[in-house]
């Protein structure tokens, strides 16, 4: 009897359901645990994996093989090109023998789809195929309307989440017995494109520590700091819980460890970081319930019929950091050299892009995911239709950023935009937002862009665009 546990974006020991579960029944059936991760780079590519996201999973898959190995669970790893090989690719592994497959479940539609083949591959082969919730504290469909509806809005579900978990508390999975004396560990290669992101640590045990180090040291200041892109005060976790390094229900248990009980309601401390944890359930909610949204679809469907622009120039200026506005163009930049982006700086160009240049949301959340270290289809494509007024957001269509005034509010003496636009180091902290006619005046031969667009006028097509909508 062989017992398997099938790794994928859950690549952690700690509080892994399906981990543990499969530990329990290895011990039970006397057998030792085995585990399996398949690779699949033509869908990978597909699913616009970058090259820095793809070297911090690859990083943390052999970081994986070697924390099991000291636990004596081996992890073998294949590759096939696309999802639709997996299953005879694992049932070809798993052989006639009999054997049991233990996984979580993965809530994107391509994802969904791959595992129902599975399963129904495996158990017509009689192996037995057993699927555990994790991505979410609450599983998608369990926070719902008082009419059992999903929620379309987040505050309201925001309030039935956190009343949810107050109610019934937060457990995690235990960590699973060791199986045996430690094994070897080699190091596993998989042919992808790759660039260095070594500057991310990809041990179980330095994620954790930093998710303790945050909530500990700033946490509290959270809600006041975590506006200003020059500043670290974010907690540069989202890399982790996308790779499922660290779960949700460890960051909530690290918070209640350092500040108390969870907080329930605004301005309490710590409560504006749990926010924000609860807007990713809310994404993988939507994603998990709504399908059109692993399609490319708006979240409202009247939006599909939205007439965005078609300008692959104007693309391109926004992608090199060249609009003309210092804060986009920073933005852009710091996330072309590191893989990374400030939040605050995402709405910043993502409004940007969709309501100043009027171009395809979908065509930015593209981009993004081929850059971010931290991409994720949930996370990413919420964030995109929020921005674009497409999505399921409360707010109306027409609320539209203004770069400059975002820029001064916070950037206000341009210690970002100095960083990342060195061309504008010695423009004052006055004129910084909008230097143009600080360079003109001084006659200064400098290769910096004016404004592709002007911001007013270009808000005003933006209002026209919508309402035009039919109805």
């Amino acid at each position: 009897m062989r017992i398997v546990f099938w790794f994928r974006h859950d690549l952690r020991i700690h509080d892994n359901p399906g981990l543990a579960a499969a530990t329990k029944a290895a011990i039970q059936a006397g057998v030792v645990l085995e585990a399996v991760y398949v690779a699949t780079p033509q869908t990978w590519q597909r699913h616009q994996l970058g090259p820095r996201r793809a070297d911090l999973l690859l990083r943390r898959v052999n970081a994986l093989g070697a924390e099991l190995a000291a636990r004596g669970i081996a992890l073998h790893c294949l590759s096939v090109p696309r999802f639709a090989d997996v299953p005879a690719a694992l049932q070809q592994w798993l052989g006639l023998a009999p054997a049991a497959l233990y996984a979580n479940r993965e809530l994107p539609l391509d994802e969904m789809r791959r595992d129902a083949t599975v399963s129904a591959r495996l158990t017509q082969q009689g192996i037995e195929c057993h699927w555990f919730d994790e991505r979410c504290v609450l599983p998608p469909g369990q926070v719902l309307t008082a009419n059992g509806d999903m929620f379309k809005v987040f505050t309201p579900f925001s309030r039935a989440w956190l009343k949810q978990v107050l109610a019934q508390g937060v457990q995690v999975a235990p960590l699973p017995a060791p199986q045996g004396a430690p094994l070897s560990w080699s190091e596993w290669r998989c042919d992808y494109p790759r660039l260095d992101s070594e500057s991310w640590p990809v041990t179980e045990k330095a994620v954790r520590q930093q998710l303790w180090d945050f909530v500990r040291y700033q946490a509290v200041a959270y809600a006041e700091l975590r506006d200003v892109p020059s500043l670290a005060a974010t907690s540069r976790l989202s890399p982790y819980l996308a790779l499922g390094v660290i779960s949700i229900r460890q960051c909530l248990l690290a918070l209640m460890e350092a500040l108390g009980p969870l907080p329930a309601e605004k301005g309490a401390p710590g409560f504006a970081w749990l926010n924000e944890l609860i807007w990713r359930e809310f994404y993988q909610h939507l994603l998990a319930l709504e399908p059109r949204l692993s399609r490319g679809q708006p979240f409202k469907p009247e939006m599909a019929a939205l007439a965005w622009r078609q300008d692959d120039a104007q693309f391109a200026l926004w992608c090199q950091g060249r609009t003309g506005y210092p804060i986009v163009d920073a933005a852009m930049r710091c996330l072309n050299q590191t893989g990374w982006m400030h939040n605050r700086l995402r709405m910043i160009v993502a409004s940007f892009l969709t309501k100043d240049l009027q171009l395809p949301w979908w065509w930015g959340e593209r981009y993004f995911m081929q850059q971010l270290i931290d991409g994720e289809l949930a996370a990413n494509n919420g964030g995109w239709q929020w921005s674009a007024g497409t999505g399921a957001d409360a707010a109306p269509w027409f609320r539209i950023f203004n770069p400059t005034t975002q820029s001064q509010k916070f950037d206000p003496d341009g210690t970002f935009i100095r960083r990342y636009l060195p061309e504008l180091a010695d423009v004052p902290a006055s004129d910084i937002h909008a230097p143009h006619r600080w360079l003109q005046l001084r006659g200064r031969q400098c290769d910096y862009p004016a404004p592709m667009v002007e911001h007013a006028v270009a808000r005003e097509l933006t209002l026209a665009m919508f309402r035009a909508l039919p109805g």
